[in-house]
């Protein structure tokens, strides 16, 4: 294929198609982790934290799923989902802070817009050099967005949301129920007898 068809090295196809496939799967991973926890991550009696790892977690790993496979197609400049992908995923996450006013973990949005704004002038650079030196740069990027979503949603499988002032995971006291009364609403056994 000439050069000018495809515009990302061929010595990128094994990486890229390598991350996308890793995404895809920790991806099916990540609704695995939600099943597995839905009452403490969604709802009226989600614990604080959950939703905002489940999605933080979700929009890393669509980003580097959507980078990684569309700069395996001919003709398509990887800056472009780059950008694009950047742009979205900041929305995402800022819009996701306001709505749950998660003011505590300040320094991790602080780091994660970082990171998106890195990707994206990154990919802007590749739109206007296609053939720039910079493809290497956004590689790692994708790779460590990745791999922070992967962390994110191993907390979440772990239950590192659960933890509060009140309790914390390992005590037990925001587990979800199991046993004989696992039918009675979780919140309820939370408050106790009424």
């Amino acid at each position: 294929m000439p050069a000018s068809v495809h515009m990302v090295p061929g010595v990128y196809d094994a990486y890229l198609a390598a991350m996308a496939t890793a995404a895809a799967a920790l991806i099916g991973l990540l609704f695995v982790a939600v099943s597995v926890r839905d009452d403490t991550i969604f709802g009226p009696n989600a614990m604080p934290g959950g939703e905002a790892l489940a999605i933080t977690a979700f929009t890393g790993l669509v980003n580097s799923f959507v980078v990684s496979l569309l700069g395996l197609l001919p003709k398509i400049n990887i800056g472009e989902p780059a950008a694009i992908m950047a742009v979205i995923s900041s929305v995402a996450i800022v819009r996701l802070q306001r709505r749950l006013h998660t003011g505590r973990n300040l320094i991790v949005l602080a780091i994660t817009l970082l990171t998106y704004t890195a990707q994206f002038g990154l990919g802007v650079l590749l739109l206007v050099d296609p053939h720039s030196d910079q493809l290497i740069n956004l590689s790692i990027i994708v790779f460590v967005t990745l791999i922070v979503s992967l962390q994110r949603a191993w907390s979440l499988l772990k239950g590192k949301h659960l933890a509060s002032p009140a309790g914390t995971a390992a005590t037990g006291v925001h587990d979800p129920p199991h046993g004989p009364d696992a039918g009675r609403s979780w919140s309820q056994k939370r408050r106790g007898p009424h």
